[in-house]
């Protein structure tokens, strides 16, 4: 069956993919070109947040829920950069990328890297694995890049962050990014994703998004089309209204 994070692997150009998701991934791209460009963005944006959070705001601790498969600068080579004691856990509940993460995502001697196994949908059972590698008691990032969109209900999306925020000290971050509902092409595109036996993407709408972040204080410039967040200087130009939205907020 086809999976989300092997297709976004295959538009971001890896080989690390089956003849199932393929398909699905070109029948997501002959409805909507403009993926594969998305795709992009978001690996951009997953960089740019993690710089801004082991550099200007200082953690040393990350949670990335929701790992996908390793493809260029991931989340513990882009912290680990700027500070080599970072610790960084990924959790994925597919095997194929575990498998994967084991053997290709080695950290620093000075940080740590782990791997856990584990749903979104059971933040207890993240939180209390990380904890083995995490000091919770000192300030965490946790990402969400992509997956709340694989959970159905919005309100236990809503819940799931309200869960894991709770379980994280003062001075912790959010950081999100998901698809929004703004483009028709893009809500076709999902439409026949959905259909086609992965697990389902359920774009959201851009209060939603900004929704999860109720309680914390935003990261400037809040919540945005993610090639607006803090962009690199010199970047090339991106669609300033592209259809995926992020940001990042602070735990007061």
């Amino acid at each position: 069956m086809p999976h989300s994070a092997r297709i976004f692997t295959y538009w971001l150009g890896g080989k690390d993919n089956f003849a199932a998701d393929r398909d699905a991934g070109d029948r997501f791209r002959a409805t909507f070109p403009e993926i594969v460009d998305l795709a992009l963005i978001g690996r951009q944006f997953l960089q740019r947040t993690v710089r801004y959070l082991a550099g200007e705001a200082g953690i040393r601790q990350f949670l990335d829920i929701g790992t996908g498969l390793p493809t260029a600068d991931n989340t513990h080579e882009v912290a680990q950069a700027v500070a080599p004691e970072s610790r960084v856990v990924y959790v994925d509940n597919d095997p194929l990328v575990l498998v994967h993460a084991r053997a290709l995502l080695n950290g620093t001697r000075e940080g740590a890297t782990d791997y856990l196994d584990a749903d979104v949908h059971d933040p207890e059972k993240i939180i209390t694995a990380a904890a083995r590698t995490l000091d919770l008691t000192q300030p965490v990032a946790i990402t969400l890049l992509g997956i709340l969109a694989h959970v159905a209900d919005y309100h236990e999306a809503r819940s799931i962050v309200t869960r894991l925020m709770d379980a994280v000290p003062s001075g912790s971050y959010l950081v999100v990014r998901d698809g929004t509902d703004t483009d028709q092409a893009y809500a076709e595109a999902i439409r026949g994703y959905n259909a086609s036996g992965a697990v389902p993407y359920h774009l959201r709408s851009p209060d939603q998004i900004a929704g999860y972040f109720e309680g914390l204080e935003l990261v400037e410039p809040g919540v945005v089309s993610c090639p607006l967040w803090r962009p690199d200087a010199g970047s090339p130009d991106a669609p300033q209204n592209a259809a995926v939205l992020g940001g990042a907020g602070r735990k007061p």
